[in-house]
């Protein structure tokens, strides 16, 4: 009989972590430090980090103590990709804190039945990852010209992505009350040797960069933003004239999803005028999204947004919530609140920092169990049933703005 993965050896390390925040704490223990605080989200003084977290812990669960259901079923669809429970990946930037990167997310998602979404500003190219997850929506910032645009979309398009996610929340904010990392332009001699004295106390990670007796140096381009094959900008050039492009209007997001011919993200609302306006323009889905914590601090968690937005255009897209989901029971909450699914950024990352593709497959399997807990506790056979009836909800507990 197979050993259950939480039973662990008392004479040897079980790689297998059981909440999320233990595989933050694993990550912040493997990596060098300058590689962790890449890690760590927020903004100025971190209001919308922490609300986006902590809001989860206000609702609470009516549960039934009798007829609970054998076999439940967590199996939905997102833009039209069936997946195998509603967590998806959420796309985030440059993830070389593992050799394998964006690939190895793209593998664990696969391995779990989901999709992911791969950021412009990944680490690795798109063929790369549409080879091993045929489940791909290719996140886009508005950067450049709208050849350039455009020039992305249809590289993405022949790579096999299944649709588009367009970001739209972000006002380049510097500042963090706790301090952010020092990320250097290009990962050279002299950074490596600015670095060497944090990496030479992690020497376990050291040695996952070390392939056929070769050292891997981390790529810290963006060979997204650039046509297949060509050499992508660093990171912080291809930033620069993201800065630097006027940010896109209704119109320019229009004319882009007149572009694209298959699903079609809005990422980044908060308001139900803005909600709104995404399905005027035809927009398939909407990711209600504060970037994380990183755009504008003092913006509501995005839990106490979803639900008015859900029930003004919940019948019109897919509606998905991105934004402090640590736990099976925050993924419930959304979806009693009507949420089609959620999307994960930081919680696979540490995944992906504390064990690499297992780190990430473990993450993903931390919140199918705990939602199918919660399910079976409240009495449900699908996660289709899930309603407001299930959550005890303050009075207080959500805001509105924007008017439809």
């Amino acid at each position: 009989m197979a050993k259950k993965p939480w039973v662990q050896n008392p004479w040897a390390r079980n790689p297998w972590f059981e909440t999320v925040h233990e595989a933050q704490r694993r990550a912040k223990k493997r990596l060098p430090k300058s590689v962790y605080s890449s890690l760590v989200a927020g903004t100025q003084a971190g209001v919308t980090l922490r609300d986006n977290t902590e809001a989860f812990s206000e609702l609470g669960f009516a549960p039934h103590v009798v007829g609970a259901q054998p076999d439940r079923e967590l199996s939905t669809s997102v833009m039209g990709q069936e997946i195998s429970f509603p967590v998806m990946i959420s796309p985030t930037g440059v993830q070389a804190v593992d050799p394998d990167g964006e690939v190895a997310v793209a593998r664990a998602a696969a391995a779990r039945g989901t999709a992911m979404g791969l950021s412009s500003f990944a680490s690795h190219p798109i063929e790369e990852v549409t080879a091993v997850n045929d489940k791909i929506f290719f996140q886009l910032y508005w950067l450049g010209t709208r050849d350039d645009i455009l020039a992305r979309v249809q590289r993405a398009k022949e790579a096999g992505a299944k649709g588009l996610i367009v970001t739209t929340d972000w006002v380049f904010n510097i500042g963090r009350d706790w301090g952010s990392p020092e990320i250097p332009e290009k990962v050279d001699i002299p950074a490596l040797l600015k670095l060497a004295p944090e990496i030479a106390v992690k020497p376990r990670y050291a040695l996952d960069w070390i392939r056929d007796g070769k050292v891997e140096i981390p790529d810290l381009t963006a060979p997204n933003l650039t046509p297949k094959g060509e050499q992508g900008p660093t990171f912080f050039g291809a930033y620069g004239q993201w800065m630097n492009t006027p940010p896109p209007t209704w119109e320019d997001l229009q004319w882009l999803r007149e572009q694209w011919d298959g699903p079609f993200m809005v990422k980044g609302i908060t308001r139900l005028d803005d909600a709104k306006r995404a399905v005027d323009i035809g927009a398939s889905a909407i990711s209600v999204s504060n970037h994380g914590g990183n755009n504008l601090d003092g913006t509501p968690a995005t839990i106490r947004l979803l639900g008015p937005i859900a029930d003004q255009v919940g019948g019109q897209v897919d509606v998905l919530l991105d934004g402090g989901i640590r736990r099976g029971s925050d993924v419930a909450k959304a979806l009693a609140l009507g949420a089609r699914a959620v999307m994960v950024g930081r919680a696979y990352l540490w995944g992906l920092g504390a064990n690499g593709q297992a780190g990430v497959e473990n993450v993903l399997d931390l919140l199918r169990m705990g939602l199918d807990g919660v399910v079976m506790g409240l009495g449900h056979k699908s996660v289709h049933e899930l309603s407001r009836d299930d959550l005890i909800i303050p009075e207080d507990f959500e805001r509105s703005f924007g008017h439809a």
